[in-house]
């Protein structure tokens, strides 16, 4: 995981050789020949192929028709896609994946925009689980029914014999049920908890609603799940990505104590029956479970990333600024970790080899965190560590080349642009919008952008993430021509950095996130050609299949 790039060249010239070698034998090896198609390799050296052909799970030729199906062995399947766009396999990262796959099995509140409707929706759900069984994830989102919290009030009285921790849609707030707090000890008498808020009436009695660290003091309440709840998560997780195109994933829970991802996959693994990919991520002061860990790193899965925090979300008002608040002129956030702690941790990681990923959302955690890898590079020495900034959503004008001078990663959500955009601008005003979701602006500072989700806080379709990326439209229609519009940037840009980016900020390039001989045959074939439709219809493109290491795991057709 820690190689230095070995080039493209290499890797060309294994597919050279072994096309030269399967071509003395009449190539009756190759397994598949896709043709027909408008491919788009995300390789510079040829960015648009029509053909390609595949031994195993890798690509070992591609170029016109012509030329690979000269490679058509006795049994080479071969698969005409009539024109069909193909990508390589898009890379999401930054998802939650087991909590993903618990809300698609969970109540989904995302698009509820009444109280009435929350309540009905979460009462249903407690009739329809055993007593006693959690209600989790949820992802509600109160600017939608006008900006008021939830009280536990609301749901009690539906919810007796079930404990409720549900989040908002940011993730970092979460709403419990008395039953829930009960079982935590949280009474109007608990403390207030540093990098955190307990909401409270005011008569000081919990309305059960609690952000950023306030939400550890009922995590630990919750039983860790079985295998057989991990299993089933899992796997809707992955039937979710392959539906949308997604092959490989960075999971920032996939060492989590409670979401933990990494030992389903591995089961999974060894009976061969994974479709995705994973790169799976560890918390940050936890650093240390990653020293000398038994290395078990293959094509499929890997560990090595530490996921940190340094504040909260712009929803939660809990983002660090610089200013305060446009809204709430006595609030500038918070940090949830302290400078000090951050650094401990980071410098400890990096002097291991080991990747580091920080949530920085505001402008004043982005600067702190800059400040704080820039001392890190300085003590550590200059290599190749990939220092990365998880969803770098409000820059400070003058931090974008710090980017760039110290090679960090924005890991970026642009659907995130098109949600906020509804409300964003009460929160930070006009002029701090300028520099808000500012992946243009990243990009002429010669920044790397590696894009993904943040599923379930936004949904895992790439389609829509690179919509969003090059229209910046608002979910509410309020803003056609798209909100902040010089920060727009063109598909071919959004496609890299769903690809080939991605594959580099886990330092995976050398073996994906473009479609070139030498490299996993992940792709995706889409029902419309992305470079020569309106950016608006972009959405609107259906994923017809996937492919991983070669081998179909979605058809559209088969739904």
């Amino acid at each position: 995981m820690r190689n230095k790039k070995t080039g493209q060249y290499f890797y060309l010239l294994i597919g050279i050789l072994m096309c030269f070698s399967s071509c003395q034998k009449e190539i009756s090896n190759t397994d598949l020949i896709i043709t027909n198609a408008k491919i788009w390799t995300g390789n510079e050296q040829q960015m648009i192929a029509e053909s390609m052909a595949i031994i195993g799970d890798s690509i070992i030729a591609i170029g016109s028709n012509e030329d690979i199906l000269k490679l058509k062995g006795n049994e080479t399947e071969i698969i005409d896609v009539e024109g069909g766009f193909i990508t390589p396999g898009f890379i999401d990262s930054h998802v939650h994946l087991i909590g993903g796959g618990t809300s698609l099995l969970s109540v989904d509140l995302k698009e509820v925009s009444t109280k009435e409707e929350f309540i009905k929706k979460i009462a249903e759900y407690a009739k329809s689980i055993d007593s006693g069984s959690w209600i989790l994830e949820g992802n509600w989102d109160n600017t939608l029914w006008g900006g008021e919290l939830p009280k536990k009030g609301w749901i009690d009285e539906y919810t007796t014999d079930n404990p409720v921790l549900i989040y908002r849609i940011d993730g970092h707030t979460v709403f419990a049920n008395s039953l829930a707090m009960e079982m935590a000890g949280i009474n109007k008498n608990t403390a207030d908890v540093i990098g955190g808020e307990i909401i409270r009436n005011e008569d000081g009695t919990l309305t059960g609603v609690f952000s950023d660290n306030a939400m550890n003091l009922l995590f630990d309440k919750i039983p860790p799940f079985t295998d057989k709840q991990n299993m089933s998560s899992f796997k809707a997780a992955m039937d979710y990505f392959s539906s949308h195109g997604v092959t490989s994933v960075h999971d920032m829970d996939g060492l989590h104590k409670i979401y933990a991802s990494y030992g389903t996959a591995e089961l999974l693994n060894k009976s061969n029956d994974l479709s995705i990919r994973i790169y799976a991520v560890a918390p940050l002061p936890d650093w240390n479970i990653l020293v000398n860990r038994d290395s078990k790193n293959n094509k499929w899965l890997k560990a090595g990333g530490l996921k940190g925090f340094i504040d909260g979300s712009l929803g939660s008002r809990t983002a660090a600024l610089i200013e305060p608040y446009s809204d709430k002129a006595n609030s500038s956030g918070l940090f949830v970790n302290s400078e000090e702690d951050l650094y401990e941790w980071i410098s400890s990681a990096d002097k291991q080899n080991l990747q580091v990923m920080v949530h920085a959302i505001g402008d004043s955690a982005i600067k702190t965190l800059l400040t704080i890898y820039e001392r890190i590079v300085k003590e550590n020495g200059k290599r190749d560590r990939r220092l990365r900034i998880e969803h770098a959503q409000h820059i400070a004008p003058e931090d974008f080349e710090r980017f760039t001078e110290l090679g960090v990663i924005a890991s970026m959500q642009p659907y995130h642009a098109i949600e906020d955009g509804r409300w964003v601008e009460e929160r930070i005003g006009t002029e701090r919008l300028k520099t808000a979701y500012a992946w243009n602006s990243l990009l002429e500072a010669r920044a790397v952008v590696a894009m993904g989700s943040d599923w379930p806080v936004a949904p895992a379709v790439p389609l829509e993430t690179i919509y969003a990326a090059v229209t910046r439209r608002t979910l509410d229609g309020k803003n056609p021509d798209g909100w902040v519009p010089e920060q727009k940037i063109i598909i071919e840009q959004a496609l890299i950095a769903h690809t080939k980016d991605a594959a580099y900020a886990s330092f995976d390039e050398n073996i994906k996130g473009t479609l070139e001989p030498g490299k996993l045959a992940d792709f995706v074939v889409l029902s419309e050609d992305l470079l020569s439709i309106k950016p608006v219809s972009i959405k609107d493109v259906k994923v017809l299949q996937t492919y991983v290491g070669g081998k179909k795991v979605y058809d559209f057709k088969k739904e």
